[in-house]
């Protein structure tokens, strides 16, 4: 479902918010065609207690303390406990924002309703391709509704940031930093049959947020647009260190297929079934299915090629409207 003016597509976050996580939230509430119904926290990035921590501050900093957040799960499926990866922490910085405060506080908490419970309510809730849920972290979460509620299945429309199949990994040759979180769970998540778009490296390496991007953002002389900079100056800092060459920018990861989640015409995709390898050298690989490879119905797109300039300027006109209403309205 390709969201026209006329059309507010429904969104649920299920974020590990780090900086990316950050700049797709911004995405979405800046966004006219979407409406952002809850914030699912998950672990990755940071653990998940400081990324809930995160999203509770981003909203109040963004005056939107009426959306809702909720808990995921902890930990990896197959696991019983979780430590940030040393990777994630250099990217993302100790507090998930690059080390940058967030210039907002709030007493505000968590629902008690659970993450699982919360998706699970929505999805039978509104119509199918009404809503779209977007991972932007582990698929533990979602795997979890998915077993505890089967029926959601045939009802569910994913946009998942997460995996690579044209690409290499970026934790390894075969796999990506989310997938790999939770193998486990991303593979029970593709054996569904769910509607599934993997919004991926494939793509999400061909858009990027330059240091023009974020001196735009500053002078908007904002609290939210100076905070936005600073985060993600760090965040290109460490990403043209970590690699060693002049990028011109980060990679727009999640802000990518929170995007595509409102508008699939951004980005081509392929058709296919997929799966995760979960043993061997090859562990977190996202590759074809060969048990489903004669099946005619092909329950994942991936996408394979961007609309990089029309997503890009999208992205950065969505995030100025956002600042600036933010703090015209204070």
């Amino acid at each position: 479902m390709s969201a026209s003016k006329e059309t507010v597509r429904k969104i649920i976050l299920d974020l590990d918010t780090g900086i990316d996580d950050t700049l797709a939230l911004s995405y979405v509430l800046g966004s006219p065609d979407a409406e952002l119904i809850g914030i699912t926290g998950t672990y990755g990035n940071v653990v998940l207690d400081q990324g809930v921590d995160n999203d509770l501050r981003l909203l109040a900093m963004y005056g939107r303390e009426d959306i809702p957040v909720f808990k995921g799960i902890d930990h990896p499926s197959t696991a019983n406990s979780f430590s940030v990866p040393p990777d994630s922490e250099i990217f993302h910085g100790a507090n998930g924002t690059g080390n940058i405060e967030i210039p907002a506080r709030t007493d505000r908490r968590a629902s008690q309703q659970s993450s699982v419970d919360f998706i699970i309510d929505a999805v039978r809730r509104y119509p199918k391709g009404e809503l779209a849920v977007v991972p932007t972290g582990a698929l533990t979460t979602i795997a979890a509704a998915l077993e505890k509620a089967p029926d959601i299945a045939d009802r569910i429309s994913i946009v998942m940031m997460g995996g690579t199949l044209t690409q290499p990994g970026n934790v390894g040759p075969f796999a990506e930093a989310n997938i790999n979180q939770d193998p486990e769970a991303a593979n029970r998540v593709f054996a569904t049959t769910a509607d599934i778009t993997m919004v991926g490296l494939d793509v999400t390496t061909q858009a990027l947020m330059s240091r023009e991007d974020t001196e735009t953002l500053r002078a908007t002389g904002t609290k939210a647009g100076r905070f936005l900079a600073d985060m993600t100056d760090y965040y290109i800092d460490i990403s043209e260190k970590e690699s060693g060459v002049y990028l011109g920018g980060c990679n727009l990861h999640d802000p990518l297929a929170a995007a595509v989640a409102i508008d699939p015409s951004l980005v081509t995709t392929f058709a296919t079934n997929l799966m995760v390898e979960t043993e061997g050298p090859q562990r977190a690989r996202t590759i074809g299915d060969p048990s489903r490879l004669l099946d005619p119905v092909k329950n994942t797109k991936v996408a394979l090629s961007v609309d990089t300039e029309r997503f890009t300027r999208r992205f950065m006109d969505r995030l100025l409207t956002l600042v600036r209403k933010t703090e015209s309205e204070r």
